[in-house]
């Protein structure tokens, strides 16, 4: 055998399925039709949640870093300055969203026949209904108590999500560190409840206003600019899976039973980080 050919010959199990668990993640898929289109579906939805995974991930890396950033002198992680560390967080959380909302490429072509064909499937299940993806809207912000309710029953993930309603989110973070760099945010904001969905304040807005009208360069600029391009994502996920969900079923009932695509269009008017967008009209 050439010595610069790959090793072959393993006791158990290959190192790259001890680490990737590819074995487990290939058969994760238990199709409940005879549609072939539904694999697609439900290999497309596993993925989201994949991604979902990966961006908390790094949301959470951001927020953390931010909330020691400047403590007792010391930055971010690894004693690493803390707005650098949540910045590149964020910019490798925008390359996820891209492939992320990406996900929904195979989705946007579905008749409303080629849905329907599988539809009956899901039963009551709705994406709605994801727990990871409620941990990523709580970290941009949206919060709601109600939103742990169906997941009552499944102890851990319940856990997970109420520990995320009652901590600050990746947002409540970015305003208690401008409030740290001399910005006048007032105390209502900075310890407003955080279980409740965020409200755009007036003075967060002229601080935003003040940073982009000053140094460009300047770390919080690109805090912030990083910021926008989640945001702007997150707001073509939205509306992508408006435009999917419309194209598939057109003004139906939501699986789950929310109201469908008039639900999405709701969603997808609101903007995430809001004083980030409308401070722009004051520089």
């Amino acid at each position: 055998m050439s010595h610069d050919a790959p090793n072959l010959d393993f006791a158990g199990s290959t190192p790259y399925e001890d680490y990737v668990k590819a074995d487990v993640l290939t058969h994760l898929q238990h199709t409940l039709s005879d549609d072939p289109g539904e694999m697609v579906f439900l290999v497309t939805t596993q993925v989201m949640e994949l991604w979902f995974t990966v961006i908390v991930h790094e949301w959470e890396t951001a927020a953390r870093a931010l909330r020691e950033d400047g403590k007792d002198g010391r930055g971010g992680e690894d004693g690493a300055d803390g707005v650098r560390v949540a910045t590149d967080a964020l910019k490798r959380s925008v390359r996820e969203l891209e492939a992320l909302n990406a996900s929904w490429t195979p989705l946007g072509q579905l008749t409303p026949t080629q849905f329907n064909s599988y539809r009956s499937a899901l039963g009551e299940g709705s994406g709605f209904q994801s727990a990871m993806y409620r941990r990523l809207e709580f970290l941009l912000g949206d919060k709601s108590a109600s939103m742990l309710v169906p997941h009552r029953g499944a102890p851990r993930v319940h856990a997970e999500l109420e520990k995320a309603l009652h901590e600050p989110s990746l947002y409540d973070e970015v305003v208690r560190l401008l409030a740290r760099r001399g910005y006048d945010v007032p105390d209502a904001v900075l310890r407003r409840d955080v279980t409740q969905k965020y409200e755009p304040a007036p003075e967060v807005e002229a601080a935003w206003t003040a940073v982009y009208s000053g140094d460009q360069n300047g770390e919080l600029a690109r805090l912030g600019e990083a910021l926008t391009d989640v945001a702007e994502l997150v707001w073509r996920w939205r509306n992508d899976h408006l435009v999917a969900t419309r194209r598939a079923m057109g003004s139906k009932t939501g699986t789950g039973g929310s109201a469908g695509v008039a639900w999405l269009e709701k969603r997808a008017r609101g903007n995430v980080f809001p004083e980030l967008w409308t401070a722009r009209s004051y520089v």
